[in-house]
């Protein structure tokens, strides 16, 4: 696996919205995105900063279930 792309929150917004996740709230510096199917919801935070750290990435990659290499690794 290669390494992680440094991404703006709002890329990473863009890159969910692709897989069908919609903003639901802003809280402070917190982007709150949401995706239901027949399982559930899935409730992704993502923070609004100018970079996001590898490890939240990789929280976010994991729990919204998109491929890694959507997020351009």
């Amino acid at each position: 696996m290669g390494k992680l792309r440094v991404l703006l929150g709002k890329e990473v917004c863009a890159i969910l919205s692709k897989h069908g996740f919609v903003e639901v709230r802003r809280r402070g510096s917190h982007i709150v995105m949401q995706k239901k199917s027949p399982q559930g919801t899935i409730t992704v935070p993502v923070p609004d900063h100018n970079e996001i750290r590898t490890g939240t990435l990789q929280s976010i990659i994991r729990q919204s279930s998109v491929t890694r290499s959507e997020f351009g690794s």
